[in-house]
């Protein structure tokens, strides 16, 4: 199948590692220009940009960190600069919230800790999102797609900013798919399950992996890659008409 993505501009925030990655890695297969962002470690992001053909100009690595002020601004600014204008926007970065203890509770939450988790994980992906559609009305053609998580809808014992943050992506994604479609963007939400990062493999307990696989009907975790795969349709020309949906990577969750 050609996706029609050969020389496309594809901006992957968050793509240095995780879905990500596997995200940057699927686009650039199909012949896309692909610029990664990372929030913290510049060396990691050298190295994904490195293997998916730096040297060429076939990627790069971008600094940005959505809640910091100017950050959307200053990393669009720097592909369009080499590249030219967005035509593909994966919003996958998020401001992670602290594990919080099982006996702190939700009402006791500061609005110092909560308020940025909004801040960052909605209005920074918004104003990407505004400085992408931008380039992508001006071209008449675009894909939007935002990376949520099922936390969103199934929800999870003390992550509740986390899930609205998310879920404000599953409202963002309905409306902003009358506005842009006339203009040739589509725009869509992948919603993960957990999956099976490098990270989820080192770091979360087995336990957590043993439940959530009793919650699956498939009787396992996702890949990045299969993660990766939903994306890079969505964001494709293979594309041709689905617009405003969520899209769910969880094995039958």
């Amino acid at each position: 199948m050609d996706m029609g993505l050969r020389d496309r501009t594809v901006l992957v925030t968050g793509g240095s590692r995780g879905i990500g990655l596997a995200v940057a890695r699927a686009f650039s297969a199909e012949g896309a220009r692909v610029a990664l962002t990372y929030r913290s470690d510049a060396a990691a992001a050298e190295r994904a940009a490195a293997e998916l053909g730096a040297v060429e100009d076939r990627a790069c690595h971008v600094r940005y960190a959505l809640d910091e002020p100017g950050s959307p601004e200053a990393a669009l600014a720097r592909v369009r600069e080499r590249w030219g204008g967005i035509d593909v926007l994966v919003a996958n970065a998020l401001v992670r919230p602290r594990r919080r203890g099982p006996d702190e509770r939700f009402e006791d939450l500061p609005p110092e800790e909560w308020e940025p988790l909004l801040h960052g994980n909605v209005g920074g992906t918004v104003r990407t999102a505004q400085l992408a559609l931008a380039d992508m009305r001006e071209r008449g053609w675009g894909r939007v797609v935002f990376v949520s998580s099922h936390v969103a809808v199934d929800g999870k014992p003390r992550q509740e900013i986390y899930g609205a943050a998310k879920m404000a992506l599953h409202g963002l994604t309905r409306s902003l798919a009358w506005d842009a479609g006339s203009d040739g963007v589509l725009v869509n939400v992948v919603s993960p399950g957990l999956t099976l990062t490098d990270g989820v493999r080192t770091m979360l307990p087995e336990r957590v992996r043993t439940e959530e696989l009793a919650l699956t009907p498939t009787g396992r975790l996702s890949l990045p890659e299969e993660v990766a795969n939903a994306v890079l349709f969505l964001g494709s020309a293979a594309n041709g008409n689905v617009s405003g949906q969520v899209l769910t990577v969880a094995g039958g969750r």
